[in-house]
């Protein structure tokens, strides 16, 4: 079969994308995921999304892990088919879509800055050496001096299979930071690997890093390896409310592959 596809990046988290509103991949298996993710024998990607269509809002959101496995949330993922969404032209400025957490809200600026409504947060579990909260994967949140200097495919590896997180393990986030300004460096779980940048870690990092130093400032500017990222929210008694990620999404080109189902 050939398949048309569409390769985006919010922040070096590159993902292909597939329009699949008619259906024309109505069966999908980890090893052909797996293959178009491939970054020597494939597109190369840190996950793959199907578009499809919604009977109740613009749009609804599959995603899967680079390696074959059904996807929790992907924020920047919920950035990127945002930004395809309205080159599809089925949004325009603002937009919402269902993912594997629920409704989404969706808003591009007139830069092409994609914000998006993320899950509100309602725990954090903090210890001595870390937090452990949900953004829509859990995230493990270990404040660093210097996030430069940390091996984090080594110790996020070890800390992503700890049994105290099995069965289904974490996704690991080493953070440091000064006023509202934080560095995120993120192993990603079913990635295996660290990622150029993680939106839902990223949220989950200014979450634990605000509640952790009892900040003024509810939006927190996020540098990744890929560029920058803006998560604001409102906290509502132990809640955090209208949480949002914000940043750029881009479109790195679109081609077609054949590849057997």
């Amino acid at each position: 079969m050939q398949i048309h596809f569409y390769k985006y990046h919010g922040t070096g988290n590159d993902f292909i994308l597939i329009d699949n509103r008619k259906q024309i991949i109505n069966k999908t298996n980890a090893d052909w995921v797996k293959k178009l993710c491939h970054r020597r024998f494939g597109i190369g990607a840190d996950g793959l999304m199907l578009l499809k269509s919604s009977a109740d809002y613009d749009f609804e959101m599959e995603y899967y892990n680079l390696d074959g496995s059904g996807g929790t949330m992907c924020g920047n993922g919920g950035r990127c088919i945002s930004a395809f969404a309205k080159h599809l032209g089925i949004i325009s400025e603002k937009g919402q879509f269902l993912a594997s957490d629920g409704l989404h809200e969706v808003y591009i600026d007139k830069n092409e800055l994609v914000k998006l409504k993320m899950m509100s947060v309602n725990k954090i579990e903090e210890n001595d050496e870390y937090s452990f909260l949900y953004t829509g994967s859990p995230h493990y949140v270990q404040f660093v001096e210097n996030t430069k200097s940390i091996d984090v495919v080594a110790l996020g590896r070890k800390i992503r299979y700890d049994e105290k997180f099995m069965p289904g393990g974490t996704n690991v986030n080493f953070v440091s930071g000064q006023g509202s300004n934080i560095s995120v460096r993120t192993y990603e779980r079913g990635v295996e690997d660290e990622t150029y940048s993680c939106g839902t870690g990223s949220v989950a990092s200014a979450i634990a890093y605000y509640s952790k130093f009892n900040l003024a400032q509810n939006t927190i500017n996020i540098k990744t390896l890929g560029g920058e990222l803006q998560v604001s929210f409102e906290k509502v008694g132990t809640n955090y409310e209208n949480v949002y990620l914000k940043g750029p999404a881009v479109l790195v080109f679109e081609g077609d592959i054949d590849i057997k189902i």
